[in-house]
């Protein structure tokens, strides 16, 4: 008898997983896909704005470019001077928290859902991601469920993120480890 994995016919969105209305989240996306996504690059404000407009959290200083993608604005919150760079895809099922001078290069991948692989219903779940202060993230980093990065922490590009980082260091590789102490010239 061959297994079955998973039986997508009977999946279900738990109710009220997404934290607002059918009708907000679509609306939403259609303000992403037009007003947010074809502003001016320098238009930072404005993004600013319609993230707040539905929710978000949004500290002061914070620049966010017009290609990135935020799921669900309710559960995001950016601290002061922090970037979003090109083409970021902020997944947030559940909570993201970005500190204060974050910066996030192009194609990172903040991804706090995921499917209980072991269910045959594929039952989906959340965990928080939480983004320190000062942290660095380079080109193609993927963040996933239930990560913390500590403050000041650097994560080398391509590299993906399944477990909790310490502060102040240099990490990198598929999975993430940390490899040395940040040190700072003075």
């Amino acid at each position: 008898m061959i297994p079955t994995y998973q039986d997508l016919s009977k999946f279900q969105v738990p109710q009220n997983f997404r934290g607002r209305s059918k009708i907000v989240v679509q609306l939403w996306w259609i303000v992403q896909a037009t007003f947010f996504r074809i502003s001016p690059q320098f238009m930072f404000e404005w993004r600013n704005f319609l993230l707040r407009l539905f929710g978000a959290n949004i500290g002061k200083g914070v620049k966010i470019r017009p290609t990135a993608k935020i799921t669900y604005p309710w559960n995001l919150t950016i601290g002061d001077n922090s970037w979003v760079g090109d083409e970021c895809n902020i997944y947030n099922l559940g909570k993201i928290y970005i500190g204060n001078n974050v910066a996030l290069a192009h194609k990172v991948y903040l991804c706090t859902g995921m499917h209980e692989y072991t269910d045959i219903l594929f039952r989906i779940y959340a965990k928080d991601i939480i983004i320190n202060d000062e942290v660095w993230l380079p080109n193609d980093v993927f963040v996933g469920p239930g990560v913390n990065i500590g403050r000041g922490t650097v994560v080398g590009a391509r590299s993906t993120v399944l477990k909790d980082l310490p502060e102040a260091m240099i990490c990198y590789g598929n999975p993430a480890k940390p490899i040395k102490p940040r040190v700072m010239k003075s």
